[in-house]
């Protein structure tokens, strides 16, 4: 497998994922002209991807989706109740396949395990893609965490997980205290030590890279969260970063 992160953080996430002849999107936080030119970076296209799988409803990771179709033709993998929630915001589409959280999807040799996460977006999920034995974990907006996440983690070969905030950064910020709350809380995001101390029970095991991801831009700091991670896993575990404000690393699996 090979994959990419277009953007990733509260300002945009969507993130690439191929294998043999199959192409993915997962999320379509983004605008259609900005997702073209990131792809365009690495000589992929839009129109050669065969499904967009959403994660929730959230608009970070949905604003793009009615677009991602209507100019491209993408078909979306969304379930019942998100799809529901982001039409009026996105549009009617045509092609349009439910999935029920916790299924398991396929496309050509690729299968991907939805695996639902507590975090407060309707019908949220995290994704483990499978291909030739080898997974890559597509772990964020977790909420806490929670029981099953350490052993995806643990399968996985690869990993984009969520380290959202510095515990004392949100603390000592301008948030509104019933965010900070809803952030910090069973069922917002994850922090750098929850994110380093998760990535911590992978060294040694099938872990060959782990991606910081969906940073906040007020709450955190790149640097910060990569050496949270990487003082707790030493140089057992490259630490990597899935940027906000532009596409990441072309890395594989």
């Amino acid at each position: 497998m090979r994959t990419f992160s277009l953007q990733s953080g509260s300002n945009g996430n969507s993130i690439y994922v191929e294998a043999d002849d199959t192409r993915l999107l997962f999320d379509a936080g983004i605008s259609g002209k900005l997702a073209e030119s990131r792809m365009a970076a690495y000589g992929r296209k839009m129109r050669d991807v065969q499904a967009l799988i959403i994660s929730h409803h959230h608009s970070d990771h949905t604003c793009g989706a009615g677009v991602f179709q209507r100019k491209f033709g993408i078909p979306i993998y969304i379930s019942e109740r998100v799809y529901r929630a982001v039409r009026p915001r996105i549009g009617t589409l045509k092609n349009v396949i439910r999935y029920v959280p916790g299924e398991r999807l396929s496309f050509g040799s690729v299968t991907i395990q939805t695996i639902p996460t507590p975090h407060d977006g309707i019908d949220t999920v995290c994704f483990l893609v499978e291909h030739d034995q080898k997974r890559l974990g597509i772990l964020t907006d977790l909420g806490s965490p929670f029981l099953g996440l350490a052993e995806a983690l643990e399968q996985a070969d690869a990993a984009y997980l969520e380290s959202n905030y510095d515990p004392e950064m949100l603390r000592t910020g301008s948030y509104p205290e019933d965010l900070k709350r809803r952030i910090a809380g069973d069922h917002g995001h994850l922090s750098n030590f929850e994110a380093a101390d998760l990535s911590a029970r992978c060294v040694g095991r099938r872990m060959k890279w782990v991606a910081v991801a969906h940073l906040s831009e007020h709450n955190n700091l790149p640097d910060l969260a990569i050496e949270t991670t990487r003082n707790r896993v030493g140089r057992q575990l490259p630490v990597l970063l899935a940027p906000r404000h532009q596409q990441g690393p072309l890395l594989e699996v």
